[in-house]
């Protein structure tokens, strides 16, 4: 037992080197003075806050929508599931260039939906709603996967038992699933903002400008090399780091409340 859980534990601490080591490097090998002055640069600034509250819209908008097909997959048995939640999976498996084009030829101005929201005064072309519909496609199956185990996990005999006492089906939806299934949906939430912060090939074909963090840092390395490159990543890893372990503590924090 103990050389099982010594094998175990080496291979562990293996794989947590082959994922940290890179991101202490770069950030360890930081000037601290660069990194002041790439702060205060505010197109940095505006291409970090603009990653972040895209994110943050796109989370939004999954929590309204991927909440009710979460619910479905869990609940109901029906022809085609499988093929429903392999459609849900798609944006994980192809490339997000490629998605990006699909996006475009869909949204974009010269094509019959974006034509539509055009004449409404909407555009996703290189605008913060074509950001956030980029980020949104391609993190929501992060959200939808974790709340359908979260509804999974919950028996159903709990919502029987509640539309036995009166309830409804909306309000035994509302007081009992729900609830029970919030922490799953939390940890769905947050993965699926931070996988639309890191987002860059869906978002570069869509709406190149006004540019978000990942496309700055791209196009400061194509044109100025690591050296004007590493500082703005460091400052995205940091920050994003900050916020997500704050937000998986008040994720705790509630969870033991």
């Amino acid at each position: 037992m103990r050389s099982f859980r010594i094998g175990l534990t080496a291979v562990a601490i293996t794989l947590l080197l082959l994922l940290t080591l890179p991101l202490i490097n770069m950030i360890a090998s930081s000037d601290p003075a660069v990194l002041r002055a790439t702060l205060a640069d505010k197109e940095v600034l505006s291409s970090i806050l603009l990653s972040l509250r895209c994110a943050l819209w796109a989370t939004l908008a999954g929590l309204l929508l991927g909440i009710p097909l979460a619910y479905l997959l869990a609940r109901w048995s029906f022809p085609g599931k499988s093929i429903l939640q392999g459609l849900v999976d798609l944006p994980i498996m192809i490339p997000h260039t490629a998605m990006g084009i699909a996006l475009l030829m869909i949204y974009g101005r010269k094509f019959l939906v974006g034509g539509l929201f055009a004449k409404m005064g909407l555009s996703f072309v290189s605008t913060e709603a074509g950001i956030s519909l980029a980020m949104a496609y391609v993190s929501m199956p992060f959200l939808v996967n974790a709340a359908r185990d979260g509804f999974l996990a919950v028996d159903p005999k709990l919502e029987k038992v509640a539309r036995t006492l009166g309830a409804s089906p909306r309000q035994a939806f509302f007081r009992v699933s729900l609830p029970l299934c919030r922490q799953a949906i939390v940890s769905g939430a947050i993965m699926m903002w931070a996988r639309g912060i890191s987002e860059f090939g869906a978002v570069i074909i869509l709406a190149y400008h006004p540019m978000v963090a990942p496309v700055l840092i791209w196009e400061r390395f194509e044109s100025y090399g690591l050296k004007y490159a590493q500082p703005v990543a460091v400052l995205l890893i940091l920050i994003c780091l900050v916020v997500f372990a704050g937000l998986r503590w008040l994720a705790a924090r509630r969870q033991e409340d």
